[in-house]
């Protein structure tokens, strides 16, 4: 499977454990690259991001609607397998439940799960969806497209960012969203739950307390399930990586990373 990557490395002495970062849901690996991937690179990280089958620059659009959970976890197998070294893992929303999935069956030095899918799925995501868009939820169920759940800025930004994030910069994040697999989301919601007594990897759990997608307690509710503590971000919305207060977030993962890894 030929895999978009964006690659940014530092300008001199790399810290010898890189990180992967895997989007989530509608995004591509262009997500990272806006802020995070310059900024952990010039901290010393040889930084890829990559885009799931089917998203970005990607192959696999041809049977997209059919893609699973399963094989974006081999997607980031694939990755991993060919770097020199095991990556830190960095999982953004449904990025979040891939790097879940991959732990369970594979050792990774640490890794952050970022506003991820909680351990027990987007049922109550999929519940406020309905509530909230009901004609819109069923054009999704019926064309098995989600899409239209993000399918205008208005609805990106209620789903993404905050509602003082500029509109010009808005429109740019929307332009570059796209559809997302319909048995994924199944996947999501009741077929491929995480398993956390399956991994044993470090994990930091950083949520937003805007977040429209995954709520605080949701976020707190899945770092119970791994004994460890959600970390919450005051005044930010899902997409972390992407709004204003981004690189408050980004140095609380590289302080936390320093505990963790060399």
């Amino acid at each position: 499977m030929q895999l978009e990557m964006i690659t940014q490395e530092p300008k001199t002495h790399p810290r010898p454990t890189p990180i992967l970062f895997v989007h989530g849901a509608w995004h591509g690996a262009w997500c990272w690259a806006e802020h995070f991937l310059p900024y952990f690179a010039e901290h010393g990280y040889v930084s890829h991001a990559l885009s799931l089958r089917g998203h970005g620059a990607s192959e696999g659009n041809k049977h997209f609607r059919w893609t699973r959970l399963a094989d974006y976890v081999d997607d980031v197998a694939q990755v991993v397998d060919q770097l020199p070294e095991p990556p830190i893992l960095v999982g953004h929303s449904m990025g979040g439940q891939v790097v879940q999935k991959y732990l369970e069956t594979h050792a990774a030095p640490a890794a952050v799960l970022l506003a991820s899918v909680p351990v027990k799925g987007v049922l109550f995501t999929t519940l406020r969806m309905a509530r909230n868009h009901p004609l819109i939820f069923m054009k999704v169920n019926l064309t098995m497209s989600l899409y239209p759940l993000i399918g205008t800025p208005a609805l990106t930004r209620e789903s993404f960012f905050s509602a003082d994030m500029p509109d010009e910069i808005l429109n740019t994040y929307f332009e570059r969203l796209q559809d997302e697999s319909y048995l994924a989301f199944l996947d999501m919601l009741i077929f491929k739950l995480p398993k956390p007594k399956k991994i044993n990897t470090p994990l930091l759990i950083l949520g937003a307390a805007n977040d429209a997608i995954f709520h605080t307690n949701e976020i707190e509710a899945t770092a119970r399930a791994y004994n460890t503590q959600a970390e919450i971000f005051p005044g930010m919305a899902h997409d972390m990586m992407l709004e204003a207060g981004w690189q408050s977030v980004a140095d609380r993962i590289l302080e936390w990373l320093k505990t963790q890894t060399a």
